[in-house]
């Protein structure tokens, strides 16, 4: 099941500032490769100045919470904003997701 993570910025980002003047950012990039490799995260990246979206592969709301709850940037630099579940039914780049 595809679910559609918002997440907005934290307390701990530093508004101005580019991503990579960012505390911690090798520990949470580290992170964020490693659930692209595991393939939980298909898509993701960043949407206006304070927010950054995922679409991701798992069974459920608690299972997508648990996952991006062991980032190191979560309640820091990120916090999650909504999480829905995402049935897909139109694909023109022929991903067959």
């Amino acid at each position: 099941m595809f679910h559609v993570v918002l997440r907005q910025s934290g307390p701990e980002w530093r508004a101005g500032e580019p991503l990579e003047a960012q505390s911690g950012l090798q520990e949470h990039a580290v992170y964020m490769d490693a659930l692209v490799e595991d393939g939980f995260i298909l898509l993701g990246g960043p949407i206006g100045d304070r927010r950054v979206v995922h679409v991701v592969d798992a069974a459920s709301e608690d299972d997508c919470r648990a996952r991006f709850a062991a980032d190191p940037w979560s309640g820091t630099h990120l916090v999650v904003e909504s999480i829905d579940p995402w049935e897909i039914r139109l694909d023109a780049l022929g991903t067959n997701l």
